[in-house]
């Protein structure tokens, strides 16, 4: 900048110069023709008034040779008849070679003066008034030397002006191109360590003109920047934490297919993600290439995909279209744990149907038998009635359990735990069971904290689990201390016992096991083991086969 802008300001210096030098020689030059003509004029007249005296004295010709000699004009005098009769020409010029010259003649023999320029020189022509032998006087005055010598300084010293004018313009604009290309550097290198994510670089105004203006904005500029930049990367890091906590695996790739950042979850999958790797086609068998293609089409929609293992996981891709950005976002996410529960919570739906069947059932038994004649018989009328007061209480108690368990499971409310004496529980159910098989044992503990209708369910539960399995051989209740610290509840039955394999899977929700007495969906002992769970207890399972089975509810004392 500091050069050419020198070479400006030296330019501009001598076109200045040159335009003022030529204005000037203008003038010049018309000032001195004005001055020449003007001391011609003079010395014409002196020269006419000189000759007039001479001509009676009879020195025309040495006056002549003499007065054009000390003016140092070229003097032609005529008689009226137009002969030429003197003659002074100091400069060498001839009569032939005077411009204008017939006019001259002309104009002084009528009597009238003229005069006439030619560049420098003038021509004068008078006429002479005081004898007839001189009639009229031209007078020629070429270009003064003097003034030529004068124009030739002036040019000169108006070239070296130039000269030096020009180099003082370019080493006053080098000067101030300097300063002012030192003060644009600031600015260069402030922007440079902007564009290179530095906002540090401070700019401080030198003065209040326009480049101090520029200054105080790009100043401005970079501490805005820099708090934007700072917010940014504060938004970025909790936005890079927040994704790696999440439980699904997050992928952003560009129009190339290449990846551009993976969370934690994706990383751990597939150690390969790394930023620009190219995509690769499949993920548990999901179609990670070939969806993430169609992302980048224009109005492209959310696209979703799902896979379906072997081991019964199951997988979800949804993708989400660039829409005019340069990156999309596919999102796999393992919802093998969600399916399971939906499948689990429609067949649980069905299966407790299926629970409540069972009492529904043995009230209608009752009322059809009560319709068919049984109520004219004051026995059976009264055994139907109890057995239908009894089914009722079961199936309101079976509705109210499943009601609170599933309240305790979902969290919408804790459940209420109360003393619950455990001789009368017993004995209720061990009365509701229509079998004869069931009895109660000792009894060592005389209450446990529970919710009275849970803790009758459980039990019930289990007595039917057990007169079911065990066609043969008592079913004993009992309540025990273990270890003095907690209230058990023991059902016993001396029944096949459970094999070691169906063992381990007998408290899976809708595992029914094998054997000829398979007529359930396996859905007792599961809320059985949740229903104890909710009241801070545990439901456990001893069983030997061919010896029997003992189930324990474990609970606190009160």
């Amino acid at each position: 900048m500091r050069w050419w802008l020198a070479g400006g300001f030296a330019v501009i210096a001598v076109l200045t110069a040159v335009l003022t030098a030529a204005l000037s020689s203008r003038r010049v030059d018309h000032d001195v023709r004005q001055n020449a003509r003007e001391i011609a004029i003079g010395q014409s007249v002196s020269s006419s008034l000189a000759i007039e005296r001479a001509v009676p004295q009879g020195r025309l010709r040495a006056e002549a040779d003499a007065v054009g000699a000390r003016f140092g004009l070229a003097l032609f005098v005529f008689s009226r008849d137009g002969r030429l009769v003197a003659a002074a020409s100091p400069n060498g010029v001839r009569w032939d070679g005077v411009p204008g010259r017939r006019r001259a003649l002309a104009s002084a023999l009528g009597g009238r003066r003229l005069v006439e320029g030619f560049g420098t020189a003038t021509l004068v022509a008078l006429p002479l008034r005081r004898t007839d032998a001189a009639a009229a006087l031209v007078a020629y005055a070429p270009r003064p030397t003097a003034y030529g010598a004068s124009l030739s300084i002036f040019r000169s010293e108006t070239a070296r002006a130039a000269a030096w004018g020009a180099l003082v313009a370019a080493a006053l604009g080098f000067v101030l191109a300097w300063l002012v290309a030192r003060r644009l550097r600031r600015i260069t290198r402030a922007a440079r360590a902007i564009e290179h994510g530095a906002f540090d670089t401070v700019l401080t105004p030198s003065f209040n003109d326009e480049i101090g203006d520029l200054t105080a904005t790009v100043d401005a500029m970079r501490r805005r920047l820099g708090a934007a930049f700072t917010q940014l990367e504060a938004e970025r890091d909790r936005l890079e934490l927040l994704l790696d906590r999440l439980h699904e695996g997050v992928i952003a790739v560009d129009a190339d297919l290449s990846v551009q950042y993976a969370n934690a979850n994706m990383r751990s999958r597939l150690p390969v993600l790394e930023p620009g790797a190219p995509l690769p086609a499949d993920l548990e068998g999901l179609p990670l290439r070939a969806l993430a293609q169609e992302l980048f089409a224009r109005g492209a929609p959310v696209a979703e995909a799902r896979s379906h293992g072997a081991d019964g996981a199951t997988y979800s891709l949804v993708g989400i279209p660039a829409a005019g950005t340069e990156l999309a976002v596919l999102v796999v996410a393992d919802i093998t744990a969600d399916e399971r529960r939906r499948r689990a919570e429609r067949e649980f739906v069905a299966n407790a149907s299926h629970e409540l069947r069972t009492p529904v059932s043995a009230i209608a038994s009752a009322v059809e038998a009560l319709e068919l004649g049984a109520r004219d018989d004051p026995l059976e009328r009264d055994r139907f009635i109890s057995l239908i007061g009894r089914q009722a209480q079961r199936l309101t108690r079976l509705t109210r359990s499943l009601l609170i368990l599933a309240r305790a499971q979902t969290r919408e409310e804790g459940m209420q735990l109360v003393p619950v004496e455990l001789g009368p529980l017993l004995e209720r159910v061990a009365g509701e069971e229509p079998s004869d098989r069931v009895r109660i044992g000792r009894i060592d503990v005389p209450a446990a904290l529970a919710q009275p209708d849970v803790l009758e369910q459980i039990v019930a539960n289990l007595v039917a689990n057990a007169v079911k399995h065990a066609p043969e051989g008592e079913i004993v209740l009992r309540a025990t201390r273990n270890g003095g610290a907690s209230a058990v509840v023991e059902i016993c039955d001396r029944g096949p016992g459970i094999p070691a394999d169906v063992r381990a899977r007998v408290f899976d929700r809708f595992y029914a096991g094998g054997g000829p007495t398979r007529d359930g969906f396996g859905l007792g002992l599961a809320i059985a083991r949740d229903s104890a769970t909710a009241m801070r207890g545990r439901l456990e399972l001893e069983s030997t086969p061919g010896s029997g089975t003992t189930a324990r509810v474990v609970l606190e004392q009160p």
